[in-house]
Formats: structure tokens, sequence, C-alpha cells
């Protein structure tokens, strides 16, 4: 079984590699980057102390983050 992660434990390692807190619409929460002329979004849902593994991996994703950063 995968390792699920807090939604804490998420916020704080994008906030390490440089995301920024932008908005937060109801339960979910609003990360972005920017690169250059590239922007990376990515949305966590907050408030949460597992989050799936198919949301997680929609998060790597979206940050273009590896797994082996969340650890």
């Amino acid at each position: 079984m995968p390792k699920l992660y807090s939604s804490k434990q998420i916020t704080k390692t994008l906030k390490n590699h440089g995301f920024d807190p932008i908005s937060q619409k109801g339960s979910h929460g609003k990360f972005r980057k920017t690169m250059g002329k590239k922007v990376l979004t990515a949305i966590v849902p907050m408030g949460k102390r597992e989050i799936p593994a198919g949301t997680f991996s929609s998060i790597l994703r979206q940050s273009q983050l590896n797994k082996e950063d969340f650890e």
C-alpha cells in the first residue's frame, strides 16, 4: 500500500519548493510557482489527514515534483 500524505505535509513541501499560496475556494487551496514564462499551478484539498493516492499523483503531475521530494 502506498504511503499517504496529509494536506499539511503536501502544502509544506510545495512551499519549500517555491510554491506560493494564491487562493482558497471552499476546501481546496491553489498554489502557484512561476519559472520564467512557465507557470505551475497545483490544487490541494485542505484539511485532510490522508490524501488518496490518485489525488496525490495528480498533485505530483500539476507541480512537476517527484515523489522523493515529499519524503
